[in-house]
């Protein structure tokens, strides 16, 4: 092997390897709003979505990396078609959907502000 090859490999293997570290870090880092989105989930509010709704995934966008600490539940079955029993109990028509402490639910994407308002939980500066 000729070595202007060989470092040609050498270079694409490190830019791998340094994306997917640079992807771990990423997803590992504490996010900004961990403390708010726990706080979410302390309150007693449920966030009902589906890995395959937009309007979920919009709404997972909001937290960027904190949203591991949203009280979500999983409605969709892995093959998309059809609902865990959970959401059917529940009685989930539509995603998202938020159910707070005093059973009031929301259906669709709610703001920052307006979850820190149904939660009293503080968004931070």
């Amino acid at each position: 092997m000729k070595k202007g090859t060989t470092i040609f490999w050498l270079a694409i293997a490190l830019l791998i390897v340094g994306g997917i570290a640079g992807s771990v870090y990423l997803k590992m880092r504490p996010g900004q709003l961990d403390s708010f989105a726990q706080c979410i989930a302390d309150s007693g509010a449920t966030y009902y979505g589906a890995f395959w709704c937009p309007h979920c995934q919009a709404q997972n966008r909001l937290f960027g990396n904190s949203k591991q600490y949203l009280p979500y539940v999983e409605c969709s079955t892995p093959d998309g078609r059809g609902q865990t029993d959970v959401c059917i109990e529940q009685e989930i028509a539509s995603y998202p959907t938020w159910e707070f402490a005093d059973g009031e639910r929301f259906t669709g994407e709610l703001t920052l502000a307006q979850l820190s308002e149904r939660t009293g939980c503080e968004l931070p500066e």
